[in-house]
Order: C-alpha cells, then structure tokens, then sequence
C-alpha cells in the first residue's frame, strides 16, 4: 500500500460546533517550562557505507530501534521538546487559530447524513450527529419499517485518544456485519462482528487485520488477511464464524516476491473470491468459488513484472483490465475455462486513460480521464461500440461512480464537484440519461459560488513538458500578484482531483489564489504521465513543481516569496527537495508526515513498506547507480548551509507508513544547518499516525493551525477574510 495521504488543504472538511480546546494538542507530552529557543538535538557519531559511497547519519540515534515500541526516553524527550517548542510558537496566534477554527466549523453542517442506498432488502446510510466526533450507521428495510443504528463509532471510540475504522462489511443475507478498528493509528486493525437480527457482538475475534473483510460461504465465514511483524500482508485466509482463530484456514500465501501484499475481493455476481497479489507495478489474480472458498485456486494468469491486472467475472467469462499491450490499459475477456487467453474487447488508446471498469446486469462503465478529466462511460454488453459518456457542465472537475453495491441497477450513483461546486450526490437514470441531483454538500455559513471563478492552465517545464494546473480565487482578487497557496502530490500514480474544500475557502478569503499543480508522477493525464515521475525520472516530479510556481509568478497570479505550498507522505519529500533546491521561492512550507530520510528508508528492507516500494524509487541495495539517485535527490541527506523559508512539519509516533525519526532527522538537520531565522517548527502526534488526529473536530482544529502558520509566515492579514 503506497504512502498515499489526502492533504489538510486539498481535502473537504468537516467540523464540530463545540469550543476549541483549551488545552494544547499535545499537553499531555509538553508538561516542560515554556522553551525560550528550540531544542537541539545531539549528534553521535553514525555511517554507513553502500557501493563504496560513505554516509554520515549523526541524528540516527532517533530512530529507536525498538519500534514499532518507542520507548527510549531520549527519544521520547526530544519529540516532547519539538511539541513544546511548536505549542510556544503558536500561542501568541492563538486568537487566529481560533478565528479560523469557528470559521471552518461554521461552514460544516453537523448534523449531516449520507444520501440512503439499497443493498438487498435494506436501505443503508451514516449520520453525523451534531457535537459528535465520529459516524453513526443505520439501516431500514426497503419494504418499510423503522430504522436502526447498526454501528456507532462515537461508542466504539470512547475514551480513546484516537480511533479510525478500517473495513465495515455487511453479509450478503444482511444478517451480519464484520468491521474492524484501530484504537491507535498503527493501521492494525482489530475484526468484530455483531449479528443484526439480535445487536449481540459475536465472540469471534480477529486482531491484526489489514485487509478488508469479504464475506464467503453463504455469509458463514470471513477471508482477511493479518499485518505481519513488518505490517506486510502476505496471505489470505479463512475465519468460519464461531471457530476458534487458531483453526482458521490459510487459503494463499505470497512466497515469492517479498514486496508483494495479498487482498482480497468479490465479483460483481459475488461468486467468485478474487485473491490479488502485486505491488505497485506487477499483479497476479486467483479466483475460487466463494461458496466453497478451500477449493483449488483458477490462476488467471502467472505474474509479469510491469503487467499489471485486475479481474471480474460474469457468467462464465473473465473480464480483465490491464497495461499489458499498452500503457493506458485495455479491456479484455477470456472464458472461465482459459482465462489466461485475453482477446480485447476495449483497446488501449494514447488520448483515453481507462482507470477501471465495472460490471452491472444490463450493462457496464468504464471510467478514466479524458485530457486529465474524470470520464464515465456506458457501455453495451451487445455492442461494444455503443458508448454513452455521462455529461457534465463545467470545463473543470472531478466525478466518478460512488456506492453502487447492487448488480441489477438501472440507475448508477455518482459524486461530481469541482473547485467551486460543493460535493453533489446524483443518481444517474441509464434509460434516459436524466442526471437527478440527491443532495449537495450544504455549507450552513453560507457559499455563494457566484463570487469564486476556476481556471485551468498549462504552464511549461523546463524540458517542454505542459504541466496542467487548476486554480481557484474570488473574482474580486485585486488585480496583479498576490499571494497563492500551491499544492501536489506527484506520485503512485495519484492523481489529485480538482475538487471542492471548504477549508480551503479560509486562504481564498483572505486574498489568496489556491492551485492544484497536476505534475508528473500523478497519472492525471495517463498512466506515461505517472511513469514519468518515477524511478530515475523522479526529479521531474520535483522540476514540475518548481517551474509551475515560476510560471504561476510569470503569469502575475503570484510572485517570488508569496507562494505558500504544502504536501503530505510522499508530497511531503516533495516539500522537502524543493525547500532545498529552492529556498527563495516560497514564503511558507507545511510538509505533512513527509517522506524525507529516503535513501536509509529504502536500504532498510525490514521497514515496512520497503520492498514493495522499489519499483516506485529504486532498489540502492543491490543498484549503484539507485543508491547515487536517491542520494542525489534524498531531502534529509541534501540539507545545506543556506536559509531555509518558514516550515511547520508534522509526524504521527504511531504512522507506519512514513516512521516518525524521518520527520524528527530532516527537522534536527535543518535545525543544525539552516542560516535563517525562520521558524521551524515540529509536531508530533504521540497518539496517532499518518492521517494525524482522528475526530473530525481535532482533524480541523489542526487545519486551523495549519492555515494559522501559513497566514503569520506569509506576512498577511489573517483577523478577517475579505476579497
């Protein structure tokens, strides 16, 4: 699983009407005297040597190399330190964080609901109830009746610092439902399941889990897959409800690539289990019967190395959507009985970037991206030239299929929004092509998108390359420079959508531009896009990025020293080269659980995510000219003596997918090399990991924070929002 990470200011927000804390975030890990100067961390002595090539790591020494228990104190001591400093920076702004707390609050409605969906003989949907942190989830039946709370996450979570549910799975009779928690941000999830006829939790549990949970023999039993000692995933296996764990049955077991993670799924017809193997650019798929899931395993076809493949099935025939004759994915078939033999159906096309498809009873979708916009397409099972793309009114957004669990449908669910139009629900009719609006994010403070205007422009990397960029302002911006937030991801094939938040609407009051920069290492214009941003053509990712600023300042949108920029995982190494290559540009940096120590990360193979991660960066163990790469291009070890601009970064203590020492390295390095006096500033989550706070109300707290250290750094007004 990559170090994907939806970023504070790039997602929608939601919020609690209820008091900002008076305490700091982190009070219970900052019981110190309030520091008057951050705190410097130790060096001691520390290399390693790889291809001949010697590297000094003096902050090494935090990594406790008991993890994934931190308990060295000095450790410990230095991360409480970080927090202390961060709280003592931050108070003397703690009336703008508040300001920016009650807005974002006010622009959330609390008492929200999901639009009600049909699965079977019920009607399901999920409640925020106003003061609440967490989801309620209901059902009622389809025939009539009253509707009942099936789940509470607010109950499940109470007196927890932090709680996040994991899969939430209902059985196809509808009698059960399986979920899984994590009390703690280590993604290490603990499996229940509770009978919905009687409200009784069942004794059967399953901890570790990192899976989803997919329902097999006639809704007796459950495949999940365990996290192992390296939060890998390499087996699928079979729990019958009411068996003891230790009987439980391994059904596949991932042998031969160490950076392969195995999950596990149900075709559209549910009749077939589908166990997929593969990392991120080679994939395998084994199919057995969901009813009799112990039987011998369909290969459907032997691995590749860079073919990747994903499979459904209906009636008797296997429908495959795969890169391997082109790099923007085909459609194929092949009968039941040779499923390995694929004879096209929908070819690969150089303009079109098929993403996926999806099967129902009379018909089929395919979506991907038209020109780096979000396509829907229906599609014929009689005529596999008749297709009727879904049409949708503005030149720029994002929408896709969304919640649609049933195979006999004659109308699709979708959620559509842009950088000025609220997340909208529809339910599209296939008969007649009727677009019926169910709901649209409603914004209690008041929105009136009238005032806002989005554009879509290219701007030129330095190797020619057209990078697309979306932007949002008010249309009352005063005319010239001004300043501008910028954000990106560019990796994993991630592309980041061009759609609404109304977080962000907090800097686009207050004067600022905000623009989504689609660069290279997303695969926002096709899967070559996403291609060339990895591996040894990585630093286009970090070039794109850079000239799209330039030339935002060329264009007058901004200028030199006005552009505030953040990035989260791998958008976070994103923030840590640029802040190093060019230090001038930006006016401030917040760098989200970045991944910054990249070279000693992927020479680590025991780390959890390092061998499927090669095919992403390189593998510098057993590659020189890898290792020379990454080195080249590494934030922690290219630091420098120069003036850094203003950065707040975060970490989570308990984040598995970016370790917190990468963050608290890169911080001490700075601290020790920078020649500025800007504020540098460390905070880390001691009881959660990637995803920072959990509640919806401390989630947007931390963006008001956010959007407070971006705001005081810039040197603007931040007391009220205007045009």
């Amino acid at each position: 699983m990559p170090r994907h990470f939806t970023a504070y200011l790039a997602a929608g927000a939601v919020a609690l009407a209820v008091t900002a804390p008076a305490a700091p975030v982190n009070a219970q890990d900052t019981d110190l005297t309030e520091p008057t100067a951050p705190p410097v961390a130790a060096k001691r002595d520390h290399s390693y040597t790889h291809h001949g090539i010697t590297i000094s790591d003096p902050y090494n020494w935090l990594h406790d190399k008991s993890y994934p228990t931190v308990d060295d104190e000095d450790v410990l001591d230095h991360l409480k330190a970080e927090n202390a400093w961060f709280e003592a920076r931050m108070k003397p702004h703690q009336g703008l964080v508040d300001t920016l707390f009650e807005e974002m609050k006010a622009r959330i409605k609390e008492d929200d609901s999901s639009v009600p969906q049909k699965d079977g003989d019920w009607l399901y949907w999920s409640e925020f109830e106003e003061g609440a942190e967490y989801r309620k989830y209901y059902r009622k039946p389809v025939a009539g009746g009253d509707a009942a709370l099936i789940l509470d996450e607010n109950q499940l979570a109470e007196g927890k610092e932090y709680f996040r549910l994991g899969s939430f799975s209902v059985s196809k009779s509808g009698r059960y439902l399986a979920y899984s928690a994590d009390d703690n941000g280590s993604e290490r999830y603990t499996a229940r399941i509770k009978d919905l006829q009687t409200g009784e939790l069942l004794d059967d549990t399953l901890p570790g889990t990192r899976t989803g949970l997919t329902w097999a023999m006639d809704d007796r039993a459950l495949v999940y897959g365990l996290a192992d000692d390296n939060w890998r995933t390499k087996e699928a296996t079979l729990h019958v409800i009411g068996t003891p764990v230790s009987e439980d049955v391994e059904l596949y077991r991932e042998t031969r690539d160490e950076g392969f993670g195995v999950g596990t799924g149900l075709t559209s017809q549910e009749d077939w289990l589908v166990i997929s193997t593969g990392d991120n650019e080679t994939s395998e798929v084994r199919l057995v019967p969901a009813d009799d899931p112990t039987a011998e395993p369909i290969l459907v076809k032997e691995r590749k190395k860079g073919v990747e493949y994903d499979v459904d099935v209906r009636d008797g025939t296997v429908w495959v959507h795969t890169n391997d004759d082109h790099v923007n994915f085909r459609v194929a078939t092949a009968p039941l009985e040779n499923p390995g033999e694929w004879e096209t159906l929908i070819p690969g096309s150089d303009e079109f970037y098929l993403d996926g498809f999806s099967l129902f009873r009379d018909f089929y979708v395919t979506e991907g991206r038209l020109a780096g916009l979000d396509q829907v397409q229906i599609r014929s099972y009689a005529d596999p030239a008749l297709v009727k793309p879904v049409a949708f009114a503005e030149p720029s957004f994002t929408a896709g299929l969304t919640n649609n669990p049933e195979y006999d449908q004659d109308k699709l669910r979708l959620s559509y929004q842009s950088m000025v139009t609220p997340d909208t629900v529809y339910d599209y009719h296939v008969a007649t092509g009727e677009l019926e609006q169910l709901k649209q994010q409603e914004i209690p403070s008041g929105y009136d998108p009238s005032l806002y205007v989005t554009e879509r422009v290219e701007i030129r990397a330095r190797d020619g390359t057209m990078v697309p960029v979306s932007l949002v302002m008010r249309k009352d911006r005063p005319a010239g420079p001004g300043p501008l937030h910028l954000y990106a991801y560019g990796a994993y094939g991630y592309a980041v959508p061009p759609g609404f938040s109304t977080t962000r609407l907090s800097l686009i009051d207050r004067g600022y531009a905000y623009a989504i920069a689609h660069i290279r290492g997303g695969d926002d214009l096709g899967r070559n896009w996403y291609l060339q941003g990895k591996l040894n053509e990585r630093v286009n990712t970090f070039n794109d990025f850079v000239d799209v600023a330039k030339g935002l300042a060329d264009k007058s949108y901004t200028e030199r020293g006005r552009i505030s920029i953040s990035g989260g995982s791998a958008g976070g190494e994103l923030m840590g080269v640029v802040v190093n290559t060019d230090p001038d540009l930006w006016g401030a940096v917040v760098a989200h659980v970045p991944f910054v120590d990249v070279l000693n990360t992927m020479l680590d193979e025991d780390l959890p995510l390092t061998p499927g991660e090669w095919p992403e960066w390189g593998d510098p163990i057993r590659s020189k000219q890898a290792f020379a790469y990454i080195l080249s291009y590494s934030p922690y070890d290219q630091v420098i003596a120069q003036d850094y601009p203003p950065l707040l970064v975060t970490a989570g203590l308990n984040d598995p997918r970016v370790t917190y020492w990468e963050p608290a390295k890169w911080v001490a390095r700075l601290r020790e090399m920078k020649t500025d006096d800007n504020t540098l500033l460390l905070k880390t989550n001691m009881g959660a990991g990637h995803g920072g706070k959990s509640g919806r109300f401390q989630s947007i707290y931390e963006m008001a924070e956010e959007v407070a250290f971006i705001l005081t750094q810039m040197g603007e007004d931040g007391s009220q929002p205007g045009g």
